[in-house]
């Protein structure tokens, strides 16, 4: 393995980590600065197509849950030139509350990605959210 190599998958996780901290953050800045502008975002019962489509999702996010926490765990990926493929794990965590019960709703995730090198910046064009198993629970 090459430094260029190491430092490419080093890039790659990083969007993956951004990508959870802009989640929960709803930080549409963050997010834009690692999707391409045709970037796709697909996941159960939806998809939205171009970095605008995909940063209305944090709008989402907000009304529905209160809090979320993503955390990202291991990560393969695929380098050539300047596109990569991966898979990516991460478990999301959603809070809600209704009827003054919350309650926690938790997602085993595997993301299909891929990602292409944009002036020298690795950013996601497509993920694909595979939902592997959910838990949910009482707080």
């Amino acid at each position: 393995m090459t430094i260029q190599q190491v430092i490419d998958q080093a890039a790659l996780r990083q969007t993956a980590e951004l990508y959870a901290q802009g989640a929960d953050r709803r930080d549409k800045k963050l997010w834009a600065d690692i999707l391409t502008d045709d970037c796709v975002l697909e996941g159960p019962g939806f998809t939205l197509s171009g970095r605008d489509a995909v940063l209305t999702s944090l709008d989402v996010l907000a009304t529905m849950y209160t809090a979320t926490q993503h955390r990202i765990h291991n990560q393969t990926v695929t380098i050539t030139g300047d596109t990569a493929l991966g898979e990516t794990y991460c478990t999301a965590d959603h809070i809600s509350q209704q009827d003054g019960r919350k309650e926690s709703l938790s997602w085993a995730i595997r993301y299909q990605d891929q990602w292409r090198r944009e002036d020298g910046v690795w950013r996601f064009c497509d993920r694909k959210l595979l939902l592997d198993w959910e838990e949910r629970r009482a707080l």
